[in-house]
């Protein structure tokens, strides 16, 4: 126990930010519902999203992943009022719209832009469906440049899923956007040569949210030039539609449930990769121990019969003492931290110590 306390000086003190990044693989194995029998797909009553779990959901051990769901804008050429969960479409394309996106100078919700340029005008995304990452996997924050999605955009046939698309935020960690009040985002590519105005969703790094564009699933994704049912299966599977029969992305969108909506996309799900961010501020105490000092300790076994006891009764010898904790006081001499060496270090005028004390936080 030292009988001294040190002030420390400015140059005693660093804060010291550090990133930790985490890579989260998420298999469409997962994603489609691989725990038929229990289930780790949830829906819900309202049915406004589904909730994807690692496991079964009612499972104590189960982890929530992500949360999906679609929906329009009021001004999307789909929106009707004959549609299937208009209303809901609506109010879900606009809470993500407001909080992830804005409103404009007249107090409007603003519309998802292609390039994220909203002064600019261009290319709006309408008709879109949002991926809810938890905080559980995402932690602070996605690392820019490290989220890939590959999907399938097409079927051939009633049973066979095809064209598999890769989406990325390509060039992201250098060229993210910052005019988002939710924070960064970076924009959703179909290949590293794209251009922002070919952008087919975006990723926001902190809110954890992912935006693609209703039109990645269209028959001009397929490339197979016609507007038919090939284009996306609208339940769970390829070619589990309503009384066995498929529909079109347009079709889907208008005529199905979010629910319905869902089951499709998760099952044209093959991949989906990214690392996620933990932040780590730390402040670092550097502790020092000049030649005077703490050469010498208040614990009562220190002495014996009056002499140091370390100095073995050699009167001659210099005083030592042995160093094992180190205590962090507020202003007012009140402990606020401990920190314990390894091993005892040995301390006498013959040396000094610079002990590094980080507390993270």
């Amino acid at each position: 126990m030292a009988n001294t306390f040190k002030t420390f000086l400015n140059s005693d003190i660093a804060n010291v930010r550090t990133l930790l990044h985490e890579a989260i693989p998420i298999t469409g194995t997962i994603v489609s519902g691989t725990y038929t029998d229990d289930g780790n797909i949830k829906t819900f009553a309202h049915g406004m999203f589904e909730a994807v779990y690692d496991y079964p959901y009612l499972s104590s051990s189960a982890n929530h992943i992500f949360d999906i769901t679609a929906g329009y804008s009021a001004n999307s050429p789909l929106s009707a009022s004959t549609n299937v969960q208009n209303a809901k479409k609506i109010n879900i394309y606009n809470q993500h719209a407001q909080i992830l996106y804005g409103y404009d100078l007249t107090g409007s919700i603003q519309d998802f832009d292609r390039d994220g340029n909203t002064a600019g005008g261009g290319d709006k995304m309408t008709e879109c469906f949002f991926l809810n990452f938890s905080r559980l996997l995402t932690k602070d924050e996605i690392k820019k440049g490290s989220f890939l999605l590959t999907v399938y955009t097409g079927s051939d046939d009633l049973l066979t899923l095809t064209h598999e698309l890769d989406i990325s935020d390509y060039g992201a960690a250098t060229g993210y956007k910052v005019n988002s009040p939710a924070g960064e985002y970076g924009l959703l590519l179909t290949n590293s040569a794209d251009t922002s105005d070919n952008a087919v969703g975006h990723i926001y790094y902190q809110a954890g949210i992912a935006v693609l564009t209703a039109s990645v699933f269209s028959n001009a994704t397929n490339g197979d030039g016609d507007t038919d049912a090939d284009d996306f299966c609208a339940f769970g599977g390829p070619g589990e539609g309503p009384a066995g029969n498929v529909d079109g992305i347009v079709g889907v969108l208008t005529g199905s449930e979010i629910d319905n909506f869902a089951d499709g996309i998760r099952n044209r799900f093959e991949n989906l990769d990214f690392n996620n961010t933990t932040e780590l501020n730390s402040t670092i105490y550097f502790c020092r121990a000049n030649t005077q000092d703490y050469n010498y300790s208040a614990n009562p076994t220190y002495l014996t019969a009056s002499k140091i006891r370390v100095k073995n009764s050699i009167p001659k010898a210099e005083p030592v003492s042995y160093i094992t904790t180190v205590g962090l006081y507020s202003a007012d001499n009140e402990l606020l931290a401990v920190a314990k060496l390894s091993e005892p270090l040995k301390k006498s005028p013959s040396n000094e110590l610079t002990l590094r004390v980080r507390l993270d936080y």
